[in-house]
């Protein structure tokens, strides 16, 4: 039975699916696909617009069938997500979390690409509702991924707010709150032993708009400034992202885990706010998520850690209309429902998309004669005019 079981599991995993080395984030750029809302493209339309932008690594913060089976043999690489509620009872059951993983991340691989499993979401920092069941929800995740020979494939995380930081200026003064040390020190080292980073949701948008007579916005926005300077260190921050970043790295160091590497899960900037939101404009979430890509793509660290690239996924995809909470929660999407661009920073939107396959459709036939191609002419123009009617 052994021998019979090693063949079969040989057998759904070819041998160099199996002996990959975890990569759950490829080049420096990924996206939020969240889907708080009732009005968004189908799955299968996001790919579409997922791959005309080049945009490999996505987070969801669910295991939605739909999603995954849109995303199968798309080559786009994909964490799942595990939600703050399923956190108590995969904690307390590892028959649970076995099933959790079989259900959710065995039964697509390998045609779907998923690379990570994020095992809730800002769970620490805020009220201790789920802070207790973290780091069994994480251990018993991880011990069923290894159990199912994945763990070289998948890797195990969970994203922290900044609510988990006691202080974030200067960068170097950063530590751990005293009331999360307790639940972050020991999940610190379950994760330096099975090599997982430190995910951290960064918001120069959220920082800015708390303090916006002591943060310059083109500090937030990278854009020229005079920046800022830690006196500890004598590093300068030409960005706010940056020292952010580097915040966090200080409080790992300080926790005792240096080595560990810091992802940027979310960042993003809101298009579109209450009154008291007058950052969020569309002007404003333009620059920074255009200057944002620019500085990715120079593939660079920060002053602390100038060797370790920074990695960042933007939030978010979408506009999401039903998410609760001021009205600039509602309005960090790269895109509008329908598909549109929410602004330009060099992305294609779904209706332009389409635009451009049928002319190229049309070009491909027009070679033919004008009775041969006179219904497809005929059916291309009434779809284009739907699609520039709607």
């Amino acid at each position: 039975m052994k021998i019979l079981g090693v063949s079969l599991l040989f057998f759904i995993f070819p041998a160099p699916f199996a002996f990959v080395t975890v990569q759950a984030f490829t080049g420096t750029y990924g996206i939020n696909y969240g889907r708080i809302a009732n009005n968004l493209p189908s799955p299968d339309e996001v790919v579409t617009l997922l791959k005309a932008a080049k945009i490999r690594n996505v987070r969801i913060y669910d295991a939605d069938q739909s999603v995954l089976k849109a995303f199968s043999g798309t080559g786009l690489e994909i964490v799942v997500g595990l939600p703050n509620g399923n956190l108590r009872d995969v904690s307390a059951d590892g028959d649970h979390a076995m099933n959790w993983v079989q259900d959710n991340v065995l039964a697509y691989l390998p045609d779907t690409c998923i690379r990570g499993i994020a095992i809730g979401n800002e769970v620490l920092g805020g009220s201790d509702q789920f802070s207790g069941f973290l780091q069994g929800a994480v251990k018993n995740v991880y011990n069923a991924v290894n159990k199912l020979k994945l763990s070289d494939v998948v890797q195990i995380t969970t994203a922290h707010s900044q609510a988990v930081f006691a202080n974030s200026f200067p960068p170097s003064s950063c530590v751990f709150q005293d009331n999360v040390v307790q639940y972050m020190k020991p999940l610190l080292e379950f994760f330096s032993q099975i090599g997982s980073p430190f995910c951290l949701n960064a918001y120069p948008f959220l920082a800015y708009m708390y303090d916006p007579e002591h943060i310059d916005i083109n500090y937030a926005l990278f854009l020229p400034t005079e920046g800022a300077n830690d006196p500890k260190t004598k590093l300068h921050y030409d960005n706010l992202l940056d020292a952010q970043i580097d915040a966090a790295y200080a409080a790992l160091e300080d926790a005792g885990f240096k080595k560990m590497e810091v992802i940027v899960t979310e960042t993003g900037w809101a298009s579109h706010g209450d009154e008291n939101e007058s950052a969020a404009t569309v002007d404003n979430a333009r620059t920074y998520n255009y200057n944002l890509r620019k500085r990715l793509a120079k593939m660079k660290g920060t002053p602390l850690r100038p060797k370790n690239v920074v990695k960042a996924y933007v939030f978010a995809l979408f506009n999401e209309n039903l998410k609760p909470g001021p009205t600039s929660e509602r309005n960090f999407g790269l895109f509008k429902p329908d598909g549109s661009i929410s602004y330009d920073i060099g992305f294609p939107g779904l209706r332009s998309l389409s635009a451009d396959s049928l002319l190229l459709s049309l070009k491909d036939n027009r070679g033919c004669g004008w009775c041969g191609c006179y219904s497809i002419i005929l059916t291309m123009a009434t779809a284009f005019l739907l699609v520039f009617s709607r």
